[in-house]
């Protein structure tokens, strides 16, 4: 956890919404309970070894994507941000079929690309046809990067993802070259595609800050697809507690408390986001239509904290907790996705990284809590520590996920690798987990409806 020193604009900006986020704070969902021990939960396989070095071209896995083929589900893909290494694309056996690079600088002074989130969107109308979607947030130059996925491509074992980006998109939130350097740039996302009218939206969030931008993707008159952005929500970042005082997340100095993973519930219209040090939102769609509601919240929520200049962390104080956290995250709330059964049912999951494992809410009503889980070592499998994103499917895939599928980042992959130096090398990768393997350790087991929802619902 880091400090922060807030500008005099941002402490500006941060009381206009403080009435706000007290409100916020006294009309949160009743999910805070006793605490769960979280259930240990085995991966099946894993992908190669990402290491975040020259030698291994500055690759660090971040966030997955499920893309379910539409004939073939067994050629089904997952396709994962490898930050300044760009994208990779995975079979079911976790096999790379296909690695992209993330654009250059425009000039050695600047900002290379860097990968940070992916997501997929079906059915998108381009040249008439209607084509799927890898919707990747590009951290390092502020833009969407959209390419297309070719599932006969997949079929063959190919490379199946092409860059359909129009030349000239623009920025998300900065207005210049120099403020995208600054790198307050895109970060998290996710995609939607609007039942009734069929138009097609990402919601971006920006880095060190608490904005949340909708954009609309839209085809170009040269067959690629740009955007506009059209609207944006702040959340807030200093909260009024039931004692009186007011409590700021930690952060690094002139940072304020950013949401990275994010979904759409895209049956029942709502935007879920994690903000890192605070607790996951829930947020009613249209972006603005209503207010948002924090639905549970990291266990830091409100403790005080002391900053050490030589570490340059916060220290935080639990012996002084007053209590007004939660009971099943623990800061950063990372990955966010869910699990789609019939009539609404089914369940939302998010990274609590701050303890390695993984809480479970319904998608129903109030998002009740229902549990948590970690995943462990296997004798041939490592667990997941410091999870950064995830994805899961319900939807019946191979003879390896036949009842759905969980992928997730793992941010300290083992066996441990040294540099010529003797250094250990920051090694990561992602976990693929079964999701009857998650589903049926749970005391009372989690449903499992693999016939009951498919992604292309909408895509007739």
């Amino acid at each position: 956890m880091k400090f922060r020193n807030e500008s005099a604009a941002a402490l500006v900006r941060s009381a206009a919404i403080l009435t706000l986020a007290t409100a916020l704070f006294t009309s949160s969902s009743s999910v805070l309970g006793n605490t769960v021990t979280p259930v240990s939960v085995q991966p099946k396989l894993e992908t190669p070894s990402n290491f975040d070095d020259d030698a291994g071209g500055n690759a660090d896995a971040d966030d997955p994507a499920i893309w379910v083929h539409p004939f073939s589900p067994s050629k089904s893909l997952v396709v994962s941000t490898l930050k300044e290494a760009g994208l990779a694309v995975y079979n079911l056996k976790g096999v790379q079929l296909q690695s992209i690079a993330a654009p250059p600088a425009p000039t050695p002074d600047d900002s290379p690309g860097r990968f940070n989130n992916v997501d997929v969107l079906y059915g998108f109308v381009l040249n008439n046809q209607k084509v799927d979607l890898a919707v990747v947030s590009d951290r390092g130059s502020d833009k969407l990067r959209i390419y297309s996925i070719n599932p006969q491509a997949a079929s063959s074992g190919q490379p199946p993802l092409t860059d359909v980006t129009a030349a000239n998109v623009p920025f998300i939130f900065s207005s210049s070259q120099t403020q995208v350097n600054e790198q307050a740039t895109a970060y998290g996302i996710a995609v939607y595609q609007e039942p009734k009218s069929g138009r097609s939206f990402a919601y971006v969030s920006q880095r060190n800050r608490t904005a949340i931008a909708l954009v609309e993707l839209l085809q170009t008159d040269r067959g690629q697809i740009t955007y506009r952005k059209l609207k944006q929500l702040n959340l807030p970042s200093q909260f009024k507690l039931p004692n009186g005082t007011t409590w700021t997340p930690c952060e690094d100095p002139g940072e304020l408390p950013q949401v990275e993973g994010m979904v759409v519930d895209r049956d029942l219209g709502m935007l879920y986001a994690g903000q890192e040090d605070v607790g996951i939102w829930k947020i009613k769609l249209p972006l603005g239509s209503t207010r948002p509601i924090l639905l549970d919240r990291v266990r830091e929520f409100g403790v005080p904290y002391t900053y050490d200049p030589v570490e340059e962390e916060c220290k935080i104080d639990f012996s002084n907790d007053p209590g007004y956290g939660g009971k099943h995250l623990s800061a950063d709330v990372e990955g966010l996705t869910i699990y789609y059964a019939d009539d609404d049912e089914g369940y939302l999951l998010a990274s609590s990284q701050g303890d390695n494992t993984f809480a479970v809410y319904e998608r129903e009503d109030n998002n009740r809590f229902v549990g948590s889980f970690a995943i462990v070592d296997t004798t041939t499998v490592d667990g997941v520590q410091e999870s950064d994103g995830a994805a899961v499917i319900n939807v019946p895939l191979d003879s390896e996920f036949p009842l759905g599928l969980f992928v997730t980042q793992d941010g300290e992959n083992i066996p441990e690798v040294l540099d010529d130096a003797g250094e250990v090398r920051a090694n990561t990768n992602f976990k693929f987990i079964p999701w009857q393997s998650i589903a049926n350790t749970f005391p009372k087991p989690l449903q499992i409806e693999p016939d009951d929802w498919n992604p292309r619902d909408d895509d007739d």
